[in-house]
């Protein structure tokens, strides 16, 4: 039961009571059967599964209670006792379900059969497997081009299933992979290789127990990686250094309460995490890293000047990188004033981050979709390597980048071929292996997908997972386009938008969930993940399924695919029965998953080699790059500032507690201290007076955009908040609708869902 819509401050610290309370609660409003909550015990262990929420690493299993609140809530999701099958979708029509709200949406439960739009009625009837793989084959089969079909991908979807996908796809013709990585840790995967030579993260758990230093920039980790935080207490409980670099304080970056440990729950005592608090306007990071990097060098030089330890590490720097002296002219030649404008970080405050990096002996630095979602995402990730290159920070004990992931398989999907920019020697692999020459030319990704759907070039979607109406950019585009398709196919284990703004023709085909028993010719089949840190492991579910007529993703894909392509040259069945058989033709095509069958049996899995961590680089240079930066002031949003004044405010998109990705479980965000609604609109008291607004005024938010687009989201209160001047934040994907489709990270595509420019005017 959802509460009073009620703004009250949270006091109390993240986890602690108020975790296992609404662990309680969730199970409870889930319907969660008594005999399911044993699964729980089984939730990121070696002998179970692996949770279907967020992609942080599993520790050695020392304790049986390897799970979170947010944990929790995504298994409850799935173990529902709720359903939607054919007797639900005959009593609404789909015009009906467009009415309700997204928490409405997710609250009916598993879906349990196939089902096909019938335009007659405006309802979705039950179909036959073999009938909906029929429909698919000739749809794609009757297009003229196979690159008029586009196939996204959810970060949920395992290796296997995510492998025979892209095979799939590719021996139709096509690299048409949109995915949930465009949406996210993108600029990351197009960052990192051309400094370090990786699009992944440097580090293991076991550096997190030699760091003294971490920075951790962009995240919310009690709500979007709870188990984060269990080791963040522990660095700090050492005696590590952690500073959280947000425009939020966030309450989970504050104080955290473990519910693993039973002495600070019996005398309702917390841990502090970070130590200090450095507050960067949305979009400002890339001005604050390289204030910090100025000032490391400035620091060096007074070393030098003074016959003192140098600040930089020359020796790693002279053996490991290139274009050092062109980075460093760059640094000095920047404007502070310039820097402390466009950071909206005091000077003094930049100089004292720079002291505490320069202290640190083996520092870690963590981002989020924080750093991600930006214009200039792909630069400010660039030089925050550079920043840990220049005092030696990656491939050694303790140190490292760590971009963390949001889905528990978002980088699983992509080391398997979930990408519409392959690699030539991926391809040239997946040739041989299978004996055809896969396509060359680059594909669409979630953008230019949604680009080609509005322009009639891309007439099927097919969706493994995920709910692209909603995560996506300017919505009603993104819904034209979709409504514009010919076919539009959802695999999914619940009701959500993307299944109500269809095609022409459309079809729901149920998938088992990460928790469920697979049973394929009477054997448990496993399946594989990779973590935020590159390892890979097995996951078993534990449940009975939802339903007899579900099938697993493997069946699915192997199903469409056999429709589409026949058996005549890939045994699409055999690896639906027997998923090591995958798994040894993955280790066929990809480097580093030799002996992959072995290796990911053993307890914990294996970890997969990272290049850079070994102070290898895979980079044109054979050697780390640095490279200059240079910060844009003549960008829309710095036009739009000059336009409209103060009254111009940049808006970041939020997730809220009770909420994975669009996947709504209620309508609370304790910890921001905003209860039963979604429509808040957090901002400076400042700003608030500046306007003319009070506490609780209901507005509507505008987007500013130079394209003519009148983009507006209604009805959204305001809510007081410790939070920059000049910035709002308000919920993701309620406010999707203002983020303009072309505005994305140079060098990636990611939309821009951090930094946004809005007015505020009165709700009419």
């Amino acid at each position: 039961m959802a509460s009073r819509p009620r703004i009250a401050p949270y006091p109390y610290p993240s986890g602690g009571w108020g975790a296992l309370k609404q662990v309680a609660i969730n199970l409870v409003r889930e319907k969660v059967a008594g005999s399911k909550y044993k699964a729980l015990f089984k939730q990121n262990q070696p002998d179970g599964f692996d949770c279907p929420g967020c992609a942080w690493p599993d520790r050695d299993h020392a304790s049986t209670f390897e799970f979170c609140e947010n944990g929790v809530k995504a298994v409850a999701a799935e173990a529902t006792g709720r359903r939607a099958g054919p007797d639900f979708f005959a009593a609404h029509s789909v015009t009906e379900l467009m009415e309700q709200s997204d928490h409405q949406l997710e609250q009916h439960g598993r879906l349990t059969d196939p089902l096909r739009y019938d335009a007659a009625s405006d309802r979705y009837r039950p179909v036959a497997w073999d009938e909906a793989f029929a429909l698919i084959a000739r749809h794609i089969g009757g297009l003229d081009d196979p690159r008029r079909a586009s196939y996204y991908t959810s970060g949920r979807t395992s290796n296997e299933a995510a492998f025979l996908f892209q095979l799939m796809v590719r021996r139709l013709g096509s690299n048409n992979f949109p995915d949930c990585s465009n949406m996210c840790h993108e600029p990351t995967s197009r960052g990192l290789p051309l400094t370090v030579g990786v699009g992944k993260g440097t580090v293991t758990l076991d550096d997190f127990e030699h760091c003294d230093t971490l920075l951790l920039f962009g995240q919310n980790p009690a709500t979007n990686h709870p188990r984060m935080v269990g080791e963040l207490r522990e660095c700090s409980r050492r005696g590590a250094t952690i500073v959280a670099i947000n425009p939020l304080r966030e309450r989970g970056l504050e104080r955290f309460a473990s519910p693993q440990h039973p002495l600070e729950m019996l005398t309702l005592g917390s841990s502090r995490i970070a130590s200090v608090f450095f507050r960067p306007r949305p979009g400002g990071d890339l001005a604050l890293i390289k204030g910090v990097a100025k000032r490391v060098l400035e620091l060096d030089d007074a070393a030098l000047a003074a016959g003192g330890e140098r600040v930089l590490d020359t020796a790693f720097i002279a053996a490991h990188c290139t274009d050092f002296d062109a980075f460093a002219a760059d640094l000095r030649s920047e404007s502070w004033p310039m820097l402390v404008e466009e950071s909206g970080v005091a000077r003094d405050d930049i100089e004292e981050l720079a002291a505490i990096y320069a202290r640190g002996r083996a520092v870690i630095a963590t981002w989020g979709m924080g750093l991600t979602q930006h214009k200039n995402a792909v630069q400010t990730i660039r030089l925050l390597s550079n920043l840990m290159m220049m005092r030696g920070n990656i491939g050694r004990r303790g140190a490292g980048l760590c971009p963390v992931r949001g889905h528990s398989n978002v980088q699983g999907d992509r080391t398997v071929g979930i990408e519409e920019k392959p690699d030539e020697a991926f391809l040239r692999r997946l040739g041989e292996v299978y004996d055809f020459t896969p396509p060359r030319e680059h594909g669409l990704d979630v953008v230019a997908t949604i680009e080609a759907m509005r322009r009639g070039d891309v007439k099927v979607f097919v969706g493994l997972g995920g709910n692209f109406a909603m995560a996506t950019p300017d919505t009603p585009r993104t819904w034209e386009g979709l409504r514009a398709c010919d076919l539009s196919v959802h695999i999914a284990t619940k009701l959500n938008r993307s299944h109500l703004v269809h095609g022409r023709e459309a079809l729901i085909l149920p998938t088992l969930g990460r928790t469920e028993i697979d049973l394929q010719d009477g054997v448990a089949q496993g399946v594989t993940v990779e973590d935020s840190m590159s390892m890979v492991h097995l996951s078993f579910g534990m449940n009975t399924p939802a339903g007899p007529n579900l099938r697993s993703e493997v069946a699915i894909v192997a199903g469409m695919a056999q429709a589409m392509l026949g058996a005549d040259t890939v045994d699409w069945a055999g690896y639906a029965r027997h998923y090591a058989r995958i798994r040894d033709d993955i280790a066929r095509v990809i480097d580093g998953f030799d002996d992959y069958n072995r290796r990911v049996a053993v307890p914990g899995g294996f970890h997969l080699p990272v290049a850079a961590r070994e102070r290898i680089w895979k980079t044109p240079s054979g050697k780390a790059q640095f490279l200059v930066q240079s910060i844009a002031t003549d960008t829309p949003l710095h036009r739009a500032r000059a336009a409209h004044g103060a009254k111009l405010l940049t808006l970041m998109t939020l997730r809220s507690h009770d909420q994975f990705n669009t996947t709504i479980y209620a309508l609370d965000d304790r910890y921001r201290g905003v209860f039963g609604q979604r429509r808040g609109g957090f901002i400076h008291r400042d700003d608030l007076a500046m306007l003319g607004f009070a506490p609780g005024a209901r507005v509507d938010i505008h987007g500013v955009a130079e394209d003519g687009i009148e983009r507006v989201a209604v009805g959204f209160v305001l809510v007081e908040y410790d939070i920059p001047r000049g910035s709002l934040g308000a919920y993701y994907p309620e406010t999707n609708v203002l983020v303009p489709l072309d505005s994305v990270a140079d060098g990636a595509n990611t939309p821009t869902y951090k930094s946004i420019p809005v007015l505020l005017r009165l709700a009419s």
